[in-house]
């Protein structure tokens, strides 16, 4: 095979059209070997002799798509120093494109002998690995254009590829669980009728399931084990092609798109897929152990581990932040993503051993001008000391807000002594976020995620059923914040059932009418459930897809969630660009401010009434006429008023409404237990507010006709209705 020098950048394997060009980066290395494949899998060994900056490369002028290939590095094998180079395993490009198989496990994949880890192993792991494929970059883009949502207007929907569609009666069985069949007409057309913005999958990159879970006879469902952060993942894919997967990602892209959703992805370079010290050698162990893990200072063959999946990416090493930059940006330029949530993202903050906000992560983030220009969300924690840092990420950055989930979750619950912090969080939690001169918008609101309980079980369920797991239901979190309404899952009880949709409604209406941006779990809107299952990382099964005939027993779920996300959509006073004042000058030169809390007497809330750990009941009088902010073209933006009666109380709620001074009339717009048969009420007049429920009114004054075709107060007991 004709060999040439070839050149140090790109890394990865690059087909130009006409040769591919090899880089692979290793430090520690003596000796690489690029490996390539045929079909049968016989493996042709190619030297890699040149060497630049520690990047060793070639150019293959007969090498083309579809090419497998891996990668042998010979090198020093000293555990106690942190070296752990082995040539007689196969390693997974770095940069890799694609991924051709999966890991199938047999203990020649670690590089050391069973029982002896300072003995090194000369079993070839080849048969047992995945290869790597050179891919054609090349794609039809045509007119693609990314939707570029403003993040106040954003609705985030987060869904797992797999579990979307795989029991989706419209999709075609073929595509069904595929990265098609997501882009299929019957799933977007549901996403819009949602009205979704944003679609934030589940992690898409290259992984692997851990060995524990093979030998159960289970997978890593979730991916957050990620072995190819270039590569989206094969499983996902319908196509026979062994890069297939590449332009089928990139054509789901473009659908969604066309239907004006951004795509987001959830990514995870906190850590990698092989785990701690006794872990396998995959790819970076093999190639530069020290360059690529955080290594104990005083004991290298210790991974400093603050993610609980026994190691952690080093974010200290120039390298392995060039990895993670150069990923971020070939998902923006080349497979068109429009922003990333970062799994464990204080993690990824940590220089030393504290999180720390200037880390230079975060200053490449912020000078790069591809990344710097997507949405960025970070999970603001992970398992190491002080981990925990919601409030405390950097001005560009959205973080998902663990304390609007808790707060809202205990609010509802009735926990005594919520009220405070709950009106916190509804209105933007500006106590976490204004300091850093950020917006609403920082704030991610969410209640359910695909970390713990669904929608559906939170409402069904107080402890934990993850008995499927395989691990005496000691995994996943007790601390759910749960109330199961009466009854330990699914009951016949028509009372407890009606009870539990209340519930429902009564979270997805606070979730889109708090400021901030809001995001829903798939399927919460056709009433899914993991039967109480809230770890069900490994459940690659109907536990985890979405039962679409599940809209049946919910009749109008769906329906009642799209009509909110309307309301949102066509009230900028649901949606503010800025945090609440306190104080705002009106358009008739009288002072009004833009938010006021009541108490169910009608009366502005006092100290002593917000000190009150009994009350769980209270108003909300929102200033459409007061939201300082211009328009995109420079206008005064004006909206409605609305008035929100909350009720967590374990009996109705008598509220007289606020005086004439407020507004002239109140129109009842969203009654989540479904009890208003007059919808128009007086200044000064009274609302029954049901045990555990919320009622919306918005100022009569508005024109009858911008409310003409919308019922959201109507809804039987057990029946929400929307548009």
């Amino acid at each position: 095979m004709q060999t040439w020098p070839g050149t140090a950048y790109p890394l990865g394997a690059t087909w130009d059209g006409s040769g591919t060009n090899f880089a692979l980066f290793s430090e520690v290395a003596e000796r690489v070997e690029l490996c390539l494949f045929d079909e049968s899998g016989d493996e042709k060994r190619v030297a890699l002799t040149e060497v630049d900056g520690f990047v060793w490369h070639c150019y293959l002028p007969s090498v083309g798509p579809g090419q497998r290939y891996g990668y042998r590095v010979t090198g020093p094998f000293a555990p106690r120093e942190g070296h752990r180079c082995n040539p007689a395993k196969l390693l997974l490009d770095p940069y890799g494109k694609a991924v051709d198989g999966e890991v199938v496990w047999d203990p020649a994949l670690f590089d050391y002998q069973p029982g002896q880890p300072d003995v090194v192993s000369a079993a070839d792991s080849a048969p047992f690995m995945p290869r790597n494929v050179v891919i054609s970059p090349y794609f039809a883009w045509a007119e693609d254009r990314p939707p570029r949502t403003p993040y106040h207007e954003t609705v985030i929907y987060e869904a797992h590829v797999r579990g979307l569609t795989k029991r989706h009666p419209q999709v075609p069985p073929e595509l069904r669980g595929t990265y098609s069949g997501l882009a299929c007409p019957p799933v977007i057309e549901h996403l819009t009728r949602l009205g979704v913005t944003a679609i934030e999958l589940m992690p898409v990159h290259q992984s692997v399931r851990e060995e524990q879970l093979a030998r159960r006879g289970l997978t890593n469902y979730w991916g957050y084990n990620t072995i190819g952060f270039l590569a989206p993942e094969n499983r996902y894919s319908e196509s026979a092609e062994p890069h297939g997967q590449v332009a089928e990602f990139k054509a789901m892209v473009k659908a969604l798109h066309a239907a004006g959703i951004e795509v987001i992805l959830d990514v995870v370079y906190n850590h990698t897929a092989e785990s701690g010290a006794l872990g396998p050698t995959l790819s970076f162990r093999g190639i530069d152990n020290a360059a690529y893990y955080r290594l104990d200072d005083s004991d290298p063959s210790v991974y400093l581990d603050y993610t609980g999946c026994g190691n952690s990416l080093n974010v200290r090493h120039p390298h392995a932040l060039q990895l993670i930059m150069d990923s971020l940006r070939y998902w923006v330029l080349e497979m068109h993503v429009d922003g990333f949530r970062f799994d464990l993202a204080s993690a990824l903050a940590r220089e030393l051993h504290e999180v720390d906000r200037l880390s230079a992560f975060f200053e490449l983030v912020q000078q790069d001008p591809v990344v710097s220009q997507v949405k960025l969300i970070a999970e603001p924690w992970d398992v190491g000391d002080g981990g925990y840092q919601v409030g405390k990420f950097p001005p560009l950055w959205s973080e998902w807000n663990g304390k609007y989930r808790d707060t809202v979750r205990d609010y509802w619950r009735g926990v005594p002594a919520t009220m405070p912090e709950f009106a916190s969080r509804l209105s933007g939690s500006s106590d976490l976020y204004e300091t850093s001169a950020r917006r609403p918008v920082a704030s991610v609101n969410f209640v359910t995620c695909h970390d713990g309980f669904t929608l559906a079980d939170l409402v069904s369920y107080n402890d934990k059923h993850n008995e499927a797991n395989g691990d005496n239901n000691n995994d996943g979190t007790s601390d759910n914040r749960s109330w199961n309404c009466g009854a330990e899952g699914p009951t016949g009880d028509p009372a407890i059932n009606e009870l539990r949709a209340r519930q429902v409604r009564n979270f997805l209406v606070t979730l889109f009418c708090s400021q901030g941006v809001p995001m829903m779990l798939a399927g919460d809107e056709l009433g899914r459930t993991q039967l109480g299952n809230n770890n069900a990382y490994c459940q690659d099964n109907e536990i985890s897809w979405i039962d679409w005939d599940t809209a049946a027993h919910q009749p109008g779920l769906a329906e009642f969630t799209g009509a909110l996300s309307t309301l949102r959509r066509e009230h900028p006073v649901f949606r503010r660009r800025r945090f609440f004042s306190g104080h705002q000058q009106g358009p008739d030169g009288t002072a009004l401010r833009d938010i006021i809390w009541l108490t169910p007497a009608g009366l502005e809330m006092t100290i002593d009434d917000w000190r009150s750990g009994f009350a769980r009941s209270l108003g909300v009088f929102l200033n459409g006429h007061a939201i300082s902010e211009p328009g995109p073209r420079g206008e005064a933006i004006t909206d409605c008023d609305f008035l929100l009666l909350f009720n967590a109380h374990s009996e109705a709620v008598t509220f007289t409404l606020p005086g004439p001074e407020l507004a002239p009339g109140w129109q009842v717009v969203i009654d989540t237990a479904g009890q208003q048969p007059e919808p128009r009420r007086d200044p000064g007049s009274t609302v029954a507010v049901r045990d555990r429920a919320l009622v919306v009114l918005q100022a009569a004054s508005v024109p009858a006709d911008q409310h003409e075709g919308r019922e959201l107060s109507g809804p039987a007991p057990g029946q929400p209705r929307g548009i």
